[in-house]
């Protein structure tokens, strides 16, 4: 396995595997791997003849007041899981080889990204969509795999693709989950016990929509009742958000008949957390 840090060398990297013909699978992330980022390394495994996954702490889509400086690093563990999930190059730039002084062009996306996180994180998308093409750009996949737990960002950057013509093919991998049902994150080591303990409300909440749901409720506004019932249970849980929205618009809907991604997102005093399930039949 490799190492690269230089951007340069890991696009001269990429475009020698893409002279010869080779798929290239890429995984980004932002290290301080756990488990459902190896599931979507084997996803990349079984999909491309090379695999990148890029560690890297991406501070243009972190507001002046969210947790940069915090967030969990690891990178001599990421590289051992790394290595041991065949990965054949890990791509660990620092920020100012990614990002020059004098900047001065970025990506937006005007339509899918402005709710549910977009209207909490200001600028957010914009950070994301930069670095993800950026990436597309320096490890020249042909494939790139992305966790569903990040459900919003997932669909924004399926529509930065279709309507930039990268020539990359997006794969959702499917959300993880601990033993108790709390979505596998890296700010999941952020949390005390006892917000560890209370974080299992998220998923307790989206069960009881989907459980609401199931039998028969299709109002919008009913399932949230049942679902913020649940959270009341824990009150170190600030809700942020708990929205219903279309699953290929992420327009709200009042009544579910089509397809509809169920989005919560709370804040815990160390950490801000989402989740999310999708209704269909």
């Amino acid at each position: 396995m490799i190492v690269e840090r230089s951007p340069d060398e890991m696009q001269a990297t990429a475009l020698e595997w893409r002279g010869q013909g080779l798929s290239v699978g890429l995984v980004p992330t932002m290290g301080f791997l756990h488990e459902g980022h190896l599931s979507l390394v084997r996803i990349a495994r079984a999909r491309a003849e090379r695999v990148v996954v890029s560690l890297f702490v991406n501070p243009t889509q972190f507001g002046p007041s969210e947790d940069y400086q915090r967030y969990p690093r690891d990178e001599a563990r990421d590289l051992e899981l790394c290595h041991a999930a065949g990965v054949d190059v890990v791509f660990a730039p620092d920020a100012p080889s990614m990002y020059a002084v004098d900047r001065s062009v970025s990506l937006s996306e005007n339509r899918l990204s402005k709710g549910l996180c977009g209207a909490s994180r200001p600028g957010h998308f914009d950070g994301v969509l930069t670095v993800v093409a950026k990436l597309f750009l320096l490890c020249q996949p042909t494939v790139a795999v992305f966790g569903e737990k990040d459900a919003q960002q997932l669909r924004v950057i399926r529509r930065m693709v279709r309507d930039l013509n990268f020539p990359v093919a997006i794969m959702g991998g499917a959300l993880v989950r601990e033993s108790d049902g709390l979505a596998m994150s890296s700010r999941n080591k952020l949390l005390s016990p006892e917000e560890r303990s209370q974080a299992v409300g998220l998923h307790q909440a989206l069960l009881a929509i989907q459980a609401a749901w199931e039998a028969g409720e299709v109002r919008t506004d009913a399932l949230r009742a049942h679902a913020l019932k649940v959270l009341e249970r824990f009150p170190l849980a600030k809700l942020d958000y708990l929205e219903f929205v279309d699953d290929i618009s992420l327009d709200r809907v009042q009544e579910i008949s089509e397809p509809t991604l169920v989005a919560l997102a709370v804040h815990f005093p160390s950490a801000r957390l989402i989740d999310n399930l999708v209704l269909q039949r």
